[in-house]
């Protein structure tokens, strides 16, 4: 591939002077993307990238269209006997929500124009209302309605500033609790996407008559949860700090006092661990809690012994009358549970994953012993666990795995047998693919998982991605996916580290790649590489790396740590200026994974890695693809930018092309099915052609 001229980018002699260090920043003036001169750039830069030479570009993405048409299914919500539960047919561009056989949204019908998103919905405790909230154009900027369930009439909103809100509706319908930001005129400026506020709505009024009831004069990047229990009972609000993995949690007893004034009484506060809690019907308070046990474990206690000690009151752990139900795992990590409660003896269902594979045990719920488990489809993902909120015997979970669109699946407590409910709608005909679980040792010897999904005859070496995410405790688990399939049927094979920083073995993995120990995630990234050349299932010239998001930050590093190892890179939505990530975006509310560039310490994380930054003139870079997206408002593309015109300055001689494609009227999250296929069109031949697939030796 002859690269063409890269568009000129001037280099500005600005240099900031922190803690001592300089820190030069020459494509500042990249972060403008109104400024007529970035414009101009970035028309530049697309019409670079629309005359590379992508030669199987329209094979992979019919074949990507075509896979994704198995369409989806979503784990139904029950209200009484109405099943609430999404749904995308082969050839819908988004999911559908249904009650029953009844169209509720079709976001498509809202927007033919497919840039309307369907962010999220709650139905009320009877299912005669639901809430839901909606984006367009990939802003993520929910707007919350409120429609009749029977009729589909509309009977409130818009209500804006509604983005990462939870709905807890109260009995009956009237009235609920959520979510809210401040209105921009009230709140500093650059600061718009904080200040969220908890509030009561009662359906038909102005919400401009709202009631605050939590979050005045507390920090402004906090995200704030609200759920009732079922009766009405009690009310929960928890407060973590941006996305630390941390939270405040308070219940408040809604029968002793008003839903104006919720009296919220401590459950846990400045406490370095994550709690929430679940008021059962048989008047048992159940926690989910990773407190002294960072693979999760459930504790139990009534209200009537946590009132015996007033003193410590509610408070977790302080109240001895919280004991444990089901301790934690030496392996597994506890990830969700259901109370099926119609039965002679109830039982608790618990999800767990083994190194990233999901599993459900049975256990007594009046003492935790287990006395079983959930039969689940094969080795893969869980998710959705749920029951019956009025009480039951039955569960519904969802199941995926590498080769497995979609499932949803049904468990009967009375006979223990797991059964197909329902699954993905579109037929298609999937690959055959061998998959294999390995362990390799990091830089520091520390043990790691990697899934390996190769054709069904493998024999390497041959052209692999490698992929990965290392942060926020989000595991990388099997999971049913087009790209995947369409690389490793054209004869590549594709690996899936499970780094640290990640939440596969529980919250101790996720600090371990954090803050200061964010190296790590890093080094077991280029540990994973040099494994799979050593064993033989790939070679420098044939392997690639992918990700996006804090992924596309362990890209960044990768290239410019390790650009030896490589011999392509797909970096999507990065994050790459580490000094000033912050000023940018959802950025403020990272700082707790990252830490922050105004903390001196934190600074020197920051600069140690900080892929921008390290970008050196006279190193041959992988091929580098940047795929970034216009709407984006939790990471800024004004990271990509600078960085691609880092590495273009620096690989303007080389033979490895740096290109960048922007995409309009797309943000961070969902995108119609057609949109998706392209970028995974692009970035497949992107990577295809310089691994050289399909490529005789």
């Amino acid at each position: 591939m002859t690269p063409q001229p890269y568009p000129p980018a001037r280099r500005d002699e600005i240099v900031d002077d922190l803690y001592g260090t300089r820190v030069p920043d020459p494509y500042r003036w990249l972060e403008d993307p109104d400024a007529p001169e970035v414009k101009e750039w970035l028309d530049a830069q697309a019409e670079l990238f629309k005359h590379a030479a992508l030669p199987r570009r329209e094979e992979f993405r019919d074949r990507v269209a075509e896979l994704l048409r198995s369409g989806s299914v979503g784990t139904p919500a029950w209200r009484g006997e109405r099943q609430f539960f999404t749904r995308r047919t082969a050839d819908q561009e988004h999911a559908v929500l249904y009650v029953d056989d009844q169209v509720l949204i079709d976001p498509m019908a809202l927007d033919p124009s497919g840039l309307t998103t369907l962010d999220s919905w709650q139905p009320d405790k009877e299912g005669i209302r639901l809430a839901y909230q909606i984006s367009t154009g990939g802003d993520e900027e929910s707007q919350l309605y409120v429609l009749d369930v029977a009729t589909g009439e509309i009977i409130e909103g818009p209500i804006d500033r509604c983005r990462y809100s939870p709905v807890a509706w109260l009995p009956g319908g009237e009235a609920f609790y959520f979510v809210r930001k401040l209105p921009a005129s009230e709140v500093p400026a650059g600061e718009e996407q904080f200040h969220r506020r908890v509030y009561l709505h009662r359906v038909g009024t102005s919400p401009d008559d709202d009631v605050l009831i939590f979050g005045e004069g507390l920090e402004k990047t906090n995200y704030y949860g609200v759920s009732v229990s079922r009766d009405g009972h009690w009310l929960t609000v928890s407060a973590s700090r941006g996305t630390a993995p941390r939270n405040d949690l308070w219940v408040a007893d809604l029968t002793t006092s008003s839903l104006e004034t919720p009296a919220l009484v401590t459950v846990q506060e400045g406490v370095d661990a994550q709690t929430g809690v679940h008021f059962g019907r048989d008047g048992r308070i159940y926690a989910f809690t990773d407190r002294d046990a960072p693979r999760g474990r459930v504790v139990v206690a009534t209200p009537d012994e946590l009132r015996a000690d007033p003193e410590a009151g509610m408070r977790f752990p302080d109240n001895p009358a919280w004991t444990d139900l089901i301790p934690e795992d030496p392996e597994a990590v506890l990830s969700d549970f259901a109370i099926l409660d119609d039965l002679d003896d109830p039982v608790m269902l618990v999800s767990w994953t083994r190194y990233a594979i999901a599993e459900i045990s049975v256990h007594r719920l009046s003492d935790g012993v287990k006395t079983g488990d959930v039969p689940t489809p094969g080795l893969g993902t869980v998710g959705g666990l749920s029951e019956r909120p009025d009480g039951g015997y039955e569960a519904w979970f969802g199941y995926t795995d590498n080769t497995t669109p979609a499932t949803i699946q049904h468990y009967d407590a009375r006979t223990g047998e797991t059964t197909l409910w329902a699954r993905s709608p579109g037929a298609v005909e999937v690959p055959p693919v061998a998959t294999e679980q390995v362990v390799y040792r990091s830089k520091d010897g520390t043990p790691v998982h990697m899934l390996i999904i190769s054709p069904a005859d493998a024999a390497g070496p041959r052209p692999t991605i490698l992929y990965g995410y290392g942060g926020f405790g989000i595991s990388m688990s099997p999971g049913y996916s087009a790209s995947i399939l369409t690389w490793v049927e054209a004869g590549g094979s594709y690996a899936i580290a499970n780094l640290r920083g990640g939440g596969e073995e529980g919250e101790r993995w996720h600090r371990d790649g954090m803050l200061a120990h964010k190296q790590n995630v890093f080094d077991d990234f280029h540990a994973a590489a040099e494994h799979l050349i050593a064993t033989g299932v790939t070679t420098h010239e044939q392997l690639g790396v992918s990700g996006g998001s804090n992924g596309g930050l362990l890209v960044g590093a990768a290239i410019t740590q390790r650009p030896e190892l490589f011999a392509a890179a797909v970096c999507s939505a990065p994050l790459l200026d580490m000094v000033r990530y912050e000023r940018f975006g959802l950025g403020a509310t990272w700082n707790v994974e990252y830490g922050s560039a105004d903390v001196p310490e934190e600074f020197a994380w920051l600069w140690a890695y900080s892929p921008y930054h390290h970008v050196r003139d006279g190193v041959e870079y992988p091929a580098t693809l940047f795929t970034v997206f216009a709407s984006d408002t939790r990471v800024h593309p004004l990271h990509a930018w600078k960085m691609a015109a880092a590495l273009q300055h620096s690989q303007a001689a080389g033979d490895r092309p740096i290109l960048l494609r922007n995409e309009a009227e797309v943000g961070h999250g969902a995108r119609a099915v057609s949109r998706s296929a392209e970028l995974s069109a692009d970035t497949l031949a992107f990577l295809a052609a310089h691994l050289g697939l399909g490529r005789r030796s």
